[in-house]
């Protein structure tokens, strides 16, 4: 198989794990503040990693550790936003906004690395920036949902669009530093500094009296801090770091475009929610628009030649 073809499958892997703690983070938010849930979950993720940081000092150099700071502070904000926002707003237009960044990755990939998306991937973008929109309706009507992003945008939506800026430069920043640095140091310091600065953004919201932190022990939120520590931050940033280089930051956006389908089939299954038509033709649209793709991105290299 080939090295492209393994990283956009386990690319995929990492959006099945992100979607499903779409579900457990909201569900976790009735027993803890948003920026204290993220500084609980980062700092047991950085925790089980201390370890293996100790053991490999040897590879972190400057130029790696300077990188993976930078991309723990677009991870930090992308989670703090992300999370802040779904406390305020719905499920169905966080999925909205959040997979909104498939059409902003290829805007930062040109302006900061000077590299424009192909033409595949950018009718693969259409088609998945659509099927999103039908996916997150929540009904069946599409203009219905339109209307209800402009007439009802909210705290929680800024929040959300703002997230779905910063995942996507991290997106293209991660495209640059993991082709030249050390992985393990991009990935160890990338969820070190998210631990810190959610523990240092908790501690000074609660001193301006920004957020009320609450936190109360239960079965969900203790879940919910051990799967997004571990199998959504650990691993998932493991895989992300090591393996998106080898694909585009468009191609890596139509894949993470994948997290609101994921996010509804499990939500079909463990809370009973339903999809609507409109829903499951969204779904169809979001698939199509990946392996799209594929064919006219093999389609217009062959025209080439």
């Amino acid at each position: 198989m080939k090295i492209k073809y393994f990283a956009e499958f386990v690319l995929l892997l990492v959006t099945l794990l992100w979607g499903a703690t779409f579900t457990i983070v909201k569900e976790s938010l009735n027993d803890s503040s948003p920026l204290l849930f993220i500084s609980v979950r980062f700092s047991i993720a950085a925790f089980i990693l201390l370890p293996f940081v100790f053991r490999n000092l040897q590879v972190f150099n400057f130029h790696s550790v300077r990188a993976g700071l930078i991309l723990g502070v677009l991870l930090f904000f992308s989670f703090a936003t992300q999370t802040i926002g779904l406390k305020y707003t719905t499920a169905t237009k966080s999925g909205f906004l959040t997979g909104s960044l498939v059409v902003i990755i290829p805007i930062f990939q040109l302006v900061i690395e000077n590299r424009k998306p192909t033409k595949g991937a950018m009718i693969g973008v259409l088609f998945v920036f659509i099927g999103i929109m039908f996916l997150s309706s929540g009904g069946n009507s599409l203009l219905s949902f339109l209307n209800d992003i402009g007439k009802n945008f909210n705290i929680g939506d800024a929040f959300t669009l703002m997230c779905a800026v910063l995942f996507a430069i991290h997106v293209v920043y991660l495209d640059i530093y993991s082709r030249k640095e050390k992985i393990f140091v991009l990935f160890s310091v990338q969820i070190i500094v998210t631990a810190i600065l959610g523990s240092m953004f908790t501690f000074i919201g609660v001193g301006l009296n920004y957020e009320q932190v609450k936190f109360h022990w239960s079965d969900k939120l203790i879940f919910g801090f051990l799967y997004t520590a571990i199998f959504a931050t650990l691993i998932t940033t493991a895989i992300q770091t090591k393996y998106q280089k080898e694909v585009s930051p468009t191609k890596a956006g139509l894949i993470y475009s994948f997290e609101p389908i994921f996010a509804a089939v499990i939500a079909f299954f463990v809370l009973n929610e339903k999809i609507t038509n409109f829903g499951l033709v969204g779904c169809l649209l979001i698939f199509f628009g990946l392996v799209s793709s594929e064919i006219f991105e093999n389609i217009f290299n062959d025209t080439d030649k």
